[in-house]
C-alpha cells in the first residue's frame, strides 16, 4: 500500500474542509455515474428502435440479474466499511489484507453465482409474468449476462477498494473507458453493422459482457502492480477465513438487504406486467430517466460514504454527522431541479426514446404520480449509505426492505387494484419512496450508527 498518498487523502477526509473534499471525492463519481446513464440510454436508443418487446428486454431482465450481484455487493460494502475503516485509524497493514481477502471472496462467489443463475433463468421469467412477446429476448439477454458475472463482480470489488482509501478517479477512467467501448459495440453487434454479425437483443448483452470484462482485467492488473495505492500478491488472495467470517458477519445483511431489494423489483416487475407491454415500456424509459438524476446524488452519497467510513474509523463522529447532513441538503436541492426539469420536459423526453403514442400517454400519469418522491428518496439513499460505510448494515438491510416490501409492493399492488389503473401503482411506488425517508431521517438523527467496527 503506497503509504503517503493513502496518508494524504486520509489527513483531507479526516481533518479538510467538507464541501470541497466532498465535492472533490464526488465530481469523479458524478461523471462516472452520468457516463453509466449514457450507455444505458444508448441501450435504451438502439433497442427502441427494434420494438417496444425489444426494448422492455434488459428492463426485464435487470432485476433478476441485480439479485445476484446485489449478493456479491454486500460482501463488497463490508469490505469496504473495513478497508476505509483501518485507514482512518491509520492501521495500513490489516486495511490491504481486508483488500486481499474481499477480492479473492470475490472470484470464489462469482463462480458459483454464474452457475446458479444460468440454471434458474427460466424459471425465474416465469415467476415474472414476462409477456410471451418479451420472453425469449429477455431469456437471451440474461444469459450472456450470466456468463460475464465473475468479471462484474472483480470489477466491483476492485470500485470498491479504490473508493474506500479516497481515490474516486481511476475506476471513473477505467469504467468510462469500459462504457465508451460498450456504447461503440452497442450498435455494430444489434444491427450487425460494419460486417459484425447481426444478434439483436443479444448483441446489447454481448457488448455489456465484452466490455466488463475488459474493465475487469485492467482493474486486476492495477491491483496486482500496485499502481493505485492498494498492492495485492498471491499472499493477500490467500483464504483467510478468519477474515472471511468478518466480512460475513458485516456482509450478510448488507447481501441480505440488496437481494431482498432486487426481489422486491423482480415482484414489482411482475406487477407492472399486469398492465401489459406498454406500461413496462414506459417504466423502462421512466427508471432509465430516474437514473439519469441520480447521477450526481449517488455520486456525492458515494463520496460522503468514503468520508464517513474513514472518519467513523478514526472516531470523529460529529463530523461524520455534519458531512451526511451536507449530503442530505445537497441531494434534496440537485433532486428538486431534477424533477421539475423532467415534469416540464415529459413529452420531449419520452418522445426522443420511442414513438409510440400509448407509451407517451402512459408517462403523463408516471411523471404526475411517481416524480414528486424523487427528492426524498436522495435522503433516504444519503441515510442507507452512512448505516453501510460506518459498518451498520443491519440497518441498512431493515431500512431498504422496509421501503420495498413493508411500502412499495404493498402500496403499488393494492392502490393499482383499488384504483384499477396504473395511476395507483406510480403512486403507491412514491408514497413508498417519501415515507421510508422519513423513517430514515429519524433514524439517523438518533445516532447510534456512531460506532466503528473494526478492532484497533
Amino acid at each position: 500500500m503506497d503509504g503517503e498518498k493513502i496518508q494524504a487523502m486520509r489527513q483531507e477526509i479526516v481533518e479538510g474542509h467538507i464541501e470541497k473534499t466532498m465535492l472533490k471525492l464526488a465530481y469523479p463519481l458524478i461523471i462516472n455515474n452520468m457516463v453509466q446513464v449514457l450507455y444505458n440510454l444508448t441501450d435504451t436508443f438502439w433497442l427502441g428502435r427494434l420494438g417496444t418487446e425489444e426494448l422492455s428486454a434488459p428492463g426485464t431482465s435487470w432485476p433478476l440479474v441485480w439479485f445476484f450481484m446485489s449478493i456479491g455487493m454486500g460482501f463488497a460494502t463490508a469490505g469496504f466499511a473495513f478497508v476505509s475503516q483501518y485507514i482512518g485509524a491509520k492501521d495500513y497493514k490489516k486495511a490491504n489484507r481486508a483488500a486481499g481477502a474481499l477480492y479473492s471472496l470475490m472470484m470464489l462467489f462469482s463462480a458459483f453465482v454464474a452457475i446458479f443463475g444460468l440454471i434458474i433463468t427460466p424459471f425465474a421469467l416465469d415467476f415474472m409474468n414476462v409477456t410471451p412477446e418479451v420472453y425469449p429476448y429477455a431469456l437471451g439477454y440474461i444469459r450472456v449476462i450470466f456468463i460475464g458475472i465473475p468479471f462484474s463482480f472483480t470489477l466491483f470489488a476492485f470500485n470498491f477498494l479504490l473508493r474506500a482509501v479516497g481515490d474516486t478517479k481511476t475506476p471513473v477512467k477505467i469504467n468510462m473507458f469500459t462504457v465508451f467501448l460498450n456504447i461503440l459495440l452497442d450498435p455494430l453487434l444489434i444491427f450487425g453493422w460494419l460486417g459484425f454479425p447481426e444478434f439483436g437483443v443479444i448483441g446489447a448483452a454481448v457488448a455489456t459482457m465484452f466490455s466488463n470484462s475488459v474493465g475487469s482485467l485492467i482493474g486486476g492488473y492495477l491491483l496486482f502492480k500496485g499502481k493505485v495505492g492498494i498492492h495485492l500478491s498471491l499472499e493477500n488472495l490467500k483464504p483467510d477465513w478468519d477474515f472471511y467470517k468478518r466480512i460475513f458477519r458485516v456482509g450478510i445483511p448488507s447481501s441480505v438487504g440488496f437481494s431482498a431489494d432486487a426481489f422486491g423489483f423482480v415482484v414489482l416487475t411482475r406487477i407492472i406486467y399486469i398492465y401489459g407491454t406498454v406500461a413496462f415500456a414506459t417504466y423502462t424509459i421512466g427508471d432509465r430517466l430516474t437514473h439519469f438524476m441520480f447521477a450526481i446524488a449517488d455520486g456525492i452519497s458515494m463520496a460522503m460514504g468514503t468520508m464517513v467510513g474513514q472518519n467513523v474509523g478514526a472516531e470523529r463522529y460529529k463530523r461524520a454527522k455534519k458531512i451526511a447532513e451536507k449530503a442530505m441538503l445537497t441531494n434534496l436541492v440537485v433532486l428538486s431541479i431534477g424533477t421539475l426539469i423532467v415534469a416540464v420536459f415529459r413529452a420531449q423526453i419520452f418522445g426522443f426514446f420511442i414513438k409510440d403514442e400509448r407509451v407517451l400517454a402512459e408517462s403523463i400519469k408516471f411523471v404526475r404520480y411517481f416524480a414528486f418522491s424523487l427528492p426524498f428518496f436522495g435522503i433516504f439513499s444519503a441515510v442507507t449509505n452512512v448505516f453501510q460505510s460506518s459498518g451498520h448494515t443491519k440497518k441498512s438491510m431493515i431500512l431498504g426492505m422496509l421501503r420495498l416490501w413493508m411500502l412499495r409492493i404493498p402500496l403499488a399492488y393494492y392502490l393499482g387494484k383499488l384504483l384499477a389503473d396504473t395511476i395507483g401503482v406510480w403512486f403507491g411506488m412514491g408514497l413508498s419512496n417519501f415515507l421510508a425517508a422519513l423513517i430514515g431521517f429519524v433514524w439517523f438523527l438518533k445516532g447510534s450508527w456512531m460506532k466503528r467496527i473494526i478492532d484497533h
